[in-house]
């Protein structure tokens, strides 16, 4: 008698914590998400690229004047400490653009700087239905961001230009892709802000 009231208590202890843990499980449907997007592309491109990956692209240059030629390039270890912090902030916005249920842009703002450029509403078709083609383009950003960290390391402007390089062919690759698919000329690096006739990236386009 005394086993049976003591199975039959132990089951039912047993049903009696399942039945707490149960309702203590947390509702996965009320679980806030892992990120709360609030910048737009664009904004992200106008707030955190644009202003990293210029002094970068500019940091090294060769301007020709009439009193000769004027060789630029980081020569202090603060002018590379400076582009260092530059180039860990593009290594990271990578994971910033990535983030899902990040919207292209504002409503009503205009992403379109020439006639070929699509229109938000048209970039964020383009993403939605090439969703992977997207990330790889992003991280393809983000190693050749690495590659200028490793040259700022090794304090090699050569090397620099050479990364700068990789940077702007891996933004040129989701600008075609996703921005203007019908015009194939070179502009990423002007939509986001560079000015190309005083630095890296000219020398980089002349080389």
């Amino acid at each position: 008698m005394h086993k049976t009231f003591f199975g039959i208590y132990t089951v039912a202890l047993g049903i009696l914590i399942g039945v707490v843990a149960y309702a203590q499980k947390p509702d996965v449907s009320k679980v806030e998400p892992a990120y709360k997007p609030v910048a737009t592309l664009q904004e992200l491109m106008s707030s955190v690229v644009d202003p990293n990956v210029d002094p970068i692209w500019n940091s090294v240059s060769t301007i020709s004047t009439k009193d000769g030629t004027i060789e630029k390039k980081p020569q202090t270890d603060e002018d590379w400490l400076a582009l260092r912090k530059h180039a860990l902030t593009l290594i990271e916005v990578s994971n910033l653009l990535v983030i899902e249920g990040r919207p292209v842009a504002a409503a009503g703002a205009n992403t379109s700087s020439h006639v070929t450029e699509l229109s938000p509403k048209d970039i964020q078709k383009a993403i939605n239905a090439n969703r992977d083609g997207f990330v790889k383009n992003a991280y393809a950003l983000q190693d050749a961001a690495k590659l200028t960290l490793v040259a700022i390391d090794a304090k090699d402007a050569d090397e620099l230009v050479r990364a700068g390089g990789q940077v702007e062919h891996a933004c040129e690759q989701c600008h075609s892709q996703f921005w203007y698919p019908d015009d194939k000329r070179p502009t990423a690096s002007l939509d986001i802000g560079l000015k190309p006739s005083n630095g890296l990236y000219m020398k980089m386009r002349n080389s």
